[in-house]
């Protein structure tokens, strides 16, 4: 391509308000007002600094060069991938166990949509966010970037509510009752480039169903973006568990915006597992809006070389008799650093709230380093919160032991990681992400 091309092709994609008119363009009247809207509060919002609580960690301006960033629109005609699945994608997607529905992203892009023919009769819908958003729905419009992810939650949620190229819409009935999960293969391969996309997931009440949500990459030797917000509603009595398997390749940028909204006597459990990527950051906020509500949240990461895992989570108990457990577990290796910063809210009137959160990282190497900061709000007088953090090295009595009865260092190292992060995999058994998880993980311990 010509020097003239490429700066031609990079004007095109340039992140401006004229992608928001781009990529806004064959929408209702409502979503284009919508995403106008989101850039102006983008432009309005500072970036994340360091000066900030939230951010004091994670530079994000400095590691995050959006400026050289062109948009990698999920509505081209041309497949870069020439209409076959990527081999990493293939391979991931490969391995999956047994599924009710999944959908394939590629760069942004829905590319495929496969639903159990009998779920679908029942009235279960799983597409194209996009293409359900512009077919209609008020729904959608009710819902999309406004109670739970909206525009004015911060500089990157506005972003996302403006440049959003595609994603998922997922509802499930009333009663009805999914036993297996429905999975999201996400790829992305355009290197310098920031890709935007947006999860929404409705489940009525009795429903019950289990969405696990996979992102991978090649490595890059430029910095790539994407960027996620995912909005998920828990009507009475419904039952959702929610996984992110982050799995991205070096020079990625992983951004996520995750709200869960809970409400009487529902259960809404998330499971974030990050492995991949250079920098990740993940923004959790879970709120129990109705009595009798319960989330669980887990977390569990590993990282190495100069990988930077940053967690933000807050659990937000406005109505009474709610209960959240919410357990992070990391293991630093190399250069590695974890961040993980936890609030409780009790908001005023949410009695006999039952809140507890815990933080726990394994140090391999003295170069890696964690730092972990709960915290409580608490705004009644009859409750039960408890918050808890540790930072330790692997225990030498453990591994002297280990290695006494005939194991080798490295795999007395692995039994010992293995076993502290397992905690976390044993209280969300999903198919087919634990077996991917413990590769992953045994391959940066050198094992595969």
């Amino acid at each position: 391509m010509s020097q003239v091309a490429v700066a031609s092709e990079r004007q095109r994609r340039t992140i401006d308000r004229s992608a928001v008119l781009k990529a806004g363009a064959a929408d209702p009247a409502w979503l284009r007002t919508r995403r106008e809207d989101a850039w102006d509060t983008y432009t309005a919002t500072p970036m994340p600094s360091t000066r900030s609580e939230e951010w004091r960690y994670t530079d994000v301006a400095r590691m995050l060069p959006l400026e050289e960033l062109t948009l990698a629109r999920g509505d081209d005609p041309e497949a870069p991938y020439g209409g076959a699945l990527p081999e990493g994608l293939r391979r991931a997607m490969e391995q999956d166990r047994d599924s009710a529905g999944r959908i394939v992203d590629v760069d942004g892009s829905i590319i495929a949509v496969e639903l159990d023919e009998t779920l679908a009769a029942r009235g279960v819908v799983l597409s194209s966010l996009r293409e359900a958003a512009r077919n209609g729905g008020g729904e959608i419009e009710a819902l999309l970037a406004t109670e739970a992810v909206p525009a004015s939650d911060g500089k990157f949620p506005a972003l996302n509510a403006a440049l959003w190229s595609d994603g998922v819409f997922l509802r499930i009935p009333r009663g009805v009752r999914l036993e297996r999960p429905i999975r999201l293969s996400r790829w992305v391969s355009r290197p310098g480039t920031a890709t935007f996309t947006r999860v929404l997931i409705v489940a009525e009440e009795l429903s019950q169903v289990s969405f696990v949500d996979e992102i991978l990459s090649p490595d890059f030797e430029v910095a790539t973006l994407v960027n996620t917000a995912v909005e998920i509603f828990a009507r009475g009595a419904a039952r959702v568990q929610y996984v992110s398997l982050q799995r991205m390749g070096r020079g990625a940028c992983y951004l996520a915006n995750q709200r869960t909204l809970a409400e009487r006597d529902s259960t809404l459990d998330t499971l974030n597992v990050a492995l991949g990527g250079s920098l990740g950051r993940v923004d959790l906020n879970a709120r129990l809006v109705g009595p009798g509500a319960n989330s669980d949240m887990l977390g569990l990461y590993f990282g190495d070389t100069d990988q930077h895992f940053d967690f933000n989570t807050s659990q937000d108990h406005v109505a009474p008799h709610a209960h959240s457990d919410l357990l992070y577990k990391g293991a630093l290796d190399g250069s590695a650093k974890g961040i993980f910063r936890g609030i409780i809210r009790v908001h005023e009137g949410a009695q006999g709230t039952d809140a507890y959160q815990t933080n726990r990282n394994l140090i391999l190497s003295e170069q890696a380093v964690a730092t972990s900061l709960p915290n409580l709000e608490i705004g009644a007088d009859d409750v039960r919160c408890s918050h808890g953090a540790t930072v330790g090295q692997l225990d030498p009595e453990a591994l002297f032991y280990l290695m006494s009865r005939g194991l080798k260092r490295g795999q007395a190292e692995r039994l010992v990681v293995m076993g502290f992060l397992g905690e976390v995999m044993s209280r969300l058994p999903m198919g087919g992400v634990v077996e991917k998880v413990t590769d992953a993980i045994e391959s940066k311990l050198g094992y595969v």
